[in-house]
């Protein structure tokens, strides 16, 4: 299957995923699957979670629109799925949910050189990341976090 099938296949499946308040994340097809295996991964437009009913929702039409616009000529499965969990740490839900959990915090210091930081998240407001490490809290300015995600701890 060539690009150019991928391409308008994704587009053809961006309509049907804008009319549900979705996003196409991902499109993959496997073409060394018996049948071509069509993997869509959604995500929703405001950044709130997929659910399973989200997921059979897309389904339908988008299989619609594929049958409808002949762009494959074989048979193939459709399987739609969330992006699932990220292990950065971007938004406020994400600070609160993982309070208190391992975090590996990617810094960018005045002097230009990068270092990380291992520790468990302990507050972020919105001048300052706050970790722990080894019981003693540590205070970081936000202009010096580059990324923050979450990891296991190092001794």
């Amino acid at each position: 299957m060539n690009k150019e099938i991928k391409i308008k296949l994704e587009a053809l499946l961006e309509k049907v995923a804008i009319e549900q308040d979705l996003e196409i994340y991902d499109l993959n097809i496997q073409t060394n699957q018996n049948p071509v295996v069509i993997e869509i991964i959604i995500k929703k437009a405001n950044g709130d979670d997929i659910s399973l009913d989200d997921c059979a929702q897309f389904n339908t039409p988008a299989s619609e629109k594929i049958e409808k616009s002949n762009l494959l000529n074989c048979s193939y499965v459709l399987e739609i799925s969330s992006q699932g969990v990220s292990d950065e740490l971007t938004s406020e839900r994400d600070f609160k949910t993982f309070k208190g959990f391992p975090v590996n915090v990617e810094l960018n210091q005045k002097n230009s050189k990068i270092k990380f930081l291992n520790g468990l998240l302990y507050e972020k407001s919105n001048d300052y990341l706050a970790i722990n490490i080894k019981g003693r809290i540590k205070k970081i300015p936000f202009d010096e976090v580059l990324k923050i995600s979450l990891c296991t701890l190092k001794d």
